[in-house]
């Protein structure tokens, strides 16, 4: 089993000292624009995680293609078949996302660390942790940094599930490029390590406050009222 803490520890060195090797600037612009982030943002309210972490798995897995389901990017309208299987149809991208998030391991909504350590590692568990079995720097959060990308990294990438690192450089750019990018253009993006809590459910309606002409029942203005009533009213 990996050790989850001495993950994040190595993730947390390595964003210390990452450089971007790529250009990540146009995708990165693209995932802070407005409209995306407000669908990002709804989603966070709804689930707690914070909406930079949705906008670059929704990157990874899909190009930030909004007809796609968050957790592996399959079609919104069909049942997926890829991991996590049998999830949708979905009417909507923010229902995909909201289910991949809150239902589908590794369960992101329940996380309470989102430092970068804690962000960067929950990211992995996506992607699945095999290159950190073997101490290896995942492709899905370094490709694009001196992390990863060779001479200075060791490149590497599973072509097919539960099959060997082949010899190849990931050619997609990874989350935690695509998040130093972000931050240098949204600088509301940051890593305190604190739990978000999710936007609380609006109260009920409060009932009609008493007026002259609807007032408080059992009150004495009540009593003129129905007074008045049974003189003037009309009778039926």
């Amino acid at each position: 089993m990996t050790d989850l803490v001495a993950l994040k520890a190595a993730n947390a060195n390595r964003w210390a000292r990452a450089k971007l090797t790529r250009n990540f600037t146009a995708v990165a612009k693209r995932l802070v624009a407005p409209t995306a982030k407000a669908r990002y943002q709804a989603v966070a309210a709804k689930t707690g995680v914070p909406w930079f972490f949705i906008a670059v798995a929704h990157e990874r897995e899909a190009s930030q293609n909004w007809n796609t389901q968050l957790g592996q990017g399959d079609p919104l309208g069909s049942v997926s078949v890829h991991v996590p299987k049998g999830r949708g149809p979905f009417k909507t991208w923010e229902d995909g996302a909201y289910d991949a998030l809150v239902n589908c391991a590794p369960f992101a909504a329940r996380n309470k660390d989102w430092s970068i350590g804690g962000t960067l590692t929950m990211l992995e568990q996506y992607n699945g942790l095999a290159y950190a079995n073997k101490g290896r720097p995942s492709p899905y959060i370094w490709a694009g940094t001196d992390v990863y990308d060779p001479p200075t990294g060791p490149g590497g990438k599973i072509l097919v599930d539960h099959g060997p690192i082949e010899n190849v450089t990931d050619k997609q750019l990874g989350c935690a490029g695509l998040l130093l990018a972000m931050m240098q253009i949204d600088s509301t993006i940051t890593f305190t390590g604190a739990a978000i809590t999710p936007a609380p459910k609006p109260p009920p309606a409060s009932p009609q406050s008493p007026s002259v002409t609807s007032p408080a029942k059992g009150s004495l203005g009540a009593f003129f009222v129905d007074l008045f009533k049974s003189m003037f009213g009309r009778k039926s």
